[in-house]
């Protein structure tokens, strides 16, 4: 009897956090705060999806929130690649001449 009213207390509290971390998105003053709140966000969703597959009794929902948690994974990597790179094709030999030439301004 207790472990309903668990779990729909636990998807209501993970609902508030998605929504705090929807405010964050929109307020973040930085870039990174954005993309933070957005993997956050992308990690209560996961949260959320297991906890209501398990609400409803079907573990498919466990599949396709690890799937989801994959892709949050990829995205924000290649969101972050992207922002300091300038694109998503940055060549080995590019990003050694880039550090290259960081040390010798340092020096």
């Amino acid at each position: 009897m207790i472990t309903p009213i668990l779990d729909f207390g636990i998807a209501i509290v993970l609902a508030v956090s998605m929504v705090l971390m929807i405010s964050r998105l929109f307020v973040g003053p930085t870039l990174y705060d954005r993309v933070l709140a957005v993997n956050s966000f992308g990690t209560k969703t996961v949260l959320f999806l297991a906890v209501f597959s398990l609400m409803v009794g079907r573990g498919d929902g466990l599949d396709i929130a690890l799937l989801y948690a994959l892709i949050n994974f990829i995205a924000t990597i290649a969101i972050l690649k992207f922002f300091r790179y300038r694109s998503l094709d940055v060549a080995l030999s590019q990003m050694a001449l880039r550090r290259a030439l960081d040390g010798e301004d340092d020096d």
